[in-house]
């Protein structure tokens, strides 16, 4: 079946790395701050989809872009879209650019194209324009069918083209920025070169700055790779703090991310990209990724994704693409756990944080606190036939409130993993609840408590149901209903429970006394919900020789009846055979 086209050796590993390069020192750093970042999605992420965005839905991510924190934006190709060249004016004549914020636009070295993007301009406050030309050897030698003078020709002419057409507009302040399109396929030196002459037209310095942007327009090698030609660059450049040395990765092989945080390393200080990956291809670096990587190590990105699912609508919705469900910080499954050991883990995590107080951010499998990107804990723990018992444990806890026993977690696990194995399918919070219910709540079949009162044994009467009877030495009298007969029982104990239990051992009714022999395993109770009518819930154990142990659980606004009940549900189930359907 093997395809014959597919053969490893019709590749071979390009090379334009800096020779005699010894000297690096970006695998000794961190990332400390954030660089200067430049979303492109308005324009090279719209020119890479199936339908490009319209006037209003360019407005609507520019409006979402401002609201992020971006303070460049690529909005455009004016010169090639009459589209592109419309919003521009929009964005101008309605004063809807913040005065902090830069636009960019982005032209070919035509002088037609490059008169027609300043024309674009006029009446902007801030603006960056954008050239660039092709330099790689492959580019060179089969698209243009030129020399290294005649590329650098093109750039030049280009540069002195910008200069005088800037030199018309003096109420903008420009910016230059010039991108040796394939740079990851050009020499270095050679990049150098053309970069550098560029430089001498725009004469930058400290004070306004030309923006060199060094892009992997098609990803070829590793990300170390990449660092090294970036590194080089930014030691070899003339005038470097003339310079901001900007990053431009694609996603060719899916290491954009790994590439531009080396690149950062290597002494990058800008970086364009867009959100959620879109652009040609495999798409672009996701500036999201980066920018929540250095959030979750403590590094200010100066970006706000605090809203991350209203982002991630916007961009839907303007882009008709969709987000992948393991796309990382807000794809819809990535702070969730299925797995038994994975959710025990993050519950046990959950509680030991809530517990210390910590404000530091240390759980198990969850490298980030899911509220700070607008997102909920109830989306973390989501249960199927994978699950264990801490999944279910934490969606009955954190969704209704039931702390259960440790004991009866395991069990309870057991009945979901069964039911979802079952259905084919997750269970939602509602259906597990249904499930807890069924199995152990108020079970009240074939033995019905009808009534019950208790009293001290040295009382001629009997009390109402009360939460503030002593516990030592009561009488209970109840009515249980059996087989539709009702029956009067009566038995003392330490306590409501055990009188009820030694009450249901001593009665005489020969149809009562077919109940089972128990013991109790454990017992525990709390409250269930806050307030004035707050409720108690109560949970039992007992063991009746069989292999496994019964649970019952009772509810109550008085946790006598609420332990009664729970009682009787735990009896009741070892004479019911259920099935997790």
């Amino acid at each position: 079946m093997k395809n014959s086209e597919f053969n490893y050796k019709k590749y071979v590993k390009p090379n334009f790395q800096p020779k005699n390069f010894t000297n690096r020192e970006w695998p000794d750093k961190d990332i400390t701050k954030a660089p200067i970042w430049c979303s492109v999605d308005l324009r090279d992420g719209n020119q890479s989809l199936p339908t490009p965005m319209s006037v209003d839905e360019k407005m609507g991510m520019f409006k979402m872009l401002l609201d992020v924190g971006f303070k460049e934006i690529e909005v455009g190709f004016p010169s090639a879209s009459q589209t592109e060249y419309d919003f521009l004016r929009k964005l101008i004549d309605e004063n809807l650019i913040p005065d902090d914020v830069k636009v960019q636009v982005l032209t070919q070295s035509r002088e037609h194209l490059i008169t027609k993007t300043f024309e674009a301009l006029k009446g902007c406050k801030n603006a960056i324009v954008h050239l660039y030309n092709s330099t790689s050897v492959l580019q060179r030698d089969v698209v243009f069918n030129m020399d290294k003078e005649e590329i650098i020709g093109i750039a030049v002419k280009g540069a002195k083209l910008i200069k005088e057409e800037a030199a018309k507009y003096p109420e903008t302040n420009f910016q230059f920025e010039y991108s040796p399109e394939s740079f990851t396929g050009t020499e270095m030196d050679y990049a150098l070169e053309i970069c550098e002459a560029v430089m001498d037209v725009w004469q930058p310095t400290s004070e306004n700055k030309m923006i060199i942007n060094l892009p992997s327009t098609v990803e070829m090698t590793t990300p170390n790779r990449y660092a090294d030609q970036i590194e080089w660059f930014s030691k070899t450049i003339k005038n470097r703090d003339c310079v901001s040395i900007s990053l431009h990765p694609h996603n060719d092989r899916g290491t954009s991310t790994a590439a531009a945080e080396l690149g950062l390393l290597a002494g990058a200080d800008r970086i364009e990209g867009t959100l959620f990956g879109n652009g040609e291809r495999t798409g672009n670096l996701d500036i999201l990724i980066v920018g929540m990587n250095m959030y979750s190590q403590g590094v200010d990105p100066e970006l706000d994704f605090s809203n991350i699912n209203k982002i991630a609508e916007i961009y839907k919705d303007c882009t008709k693409l969709p987000i992948h469900e393991r796309h990382p910080y807000v794809g819809d499954l990535v702070f969730t756990a299925f797995s038994g050991s994975h959710q025990d883990a993050i519950r046990k995590g959950m509680k030991a944080r809530e517990s210390k107080g910590e404000y530091v951010w240390q759980v198990p499998y969850l490298p980030l606190d899911p509220h700070d990107l607008g997102r909920e804990y109830k989306e973390i723990i989501r249960i199927n036939s994978q699950s264990g018992k801490g999944g279910a444990a934490y969606i009955m806890e954190s969704e209704f409130g039931y702390n259960m026993p440790k004991a009866m977690q395991k069990y309870f696990g057991k009945v979901v993993k069964r039911r979802s194995d079952s259905m084919g399918k997750e269970l939602s919070p509602q259906e597990i609840f249904n499930l807890f219910e069924k199995w152990y709540i108020n079970i009240e079949t074939p033995y019905k408590l009808t009534k019950y009162k208790i009293s001290s044994v040295d009382s001629d009467s009997f009390d109402v149901d009360s939460n503030n009877i002593e516990t030592n030495n009561l009488l209970l009298e109840a009515v249980i209903n059996f087989n539709g007969h009702d029956y009067t029982i009566k038995g003392t104990g330490n306590g409501p429970v055990d009188a009820f239990s030694n009450a249901l051992m001593q009665q005489d009714e020969e149809e009562l006394k077919s109940l089972k022999n128990y013991k109790f395993v454990h017992y525990h109770e709390h409250a269930l919900g806050e307030g004035s009518h707050v409720k108690g819930v109560a949970y039992i154990q007992i063991d009746t020789g069989c292999t496994e142990p019964y649970f019952g659980v009772g509810i109550s606004e008085n946790i006598n009846t609420a332990a009664i009940s729970a009682l009787m549900s735990a009896i009741n189930k070892s004479y019911i055979k259920m099935d997790v359907n």
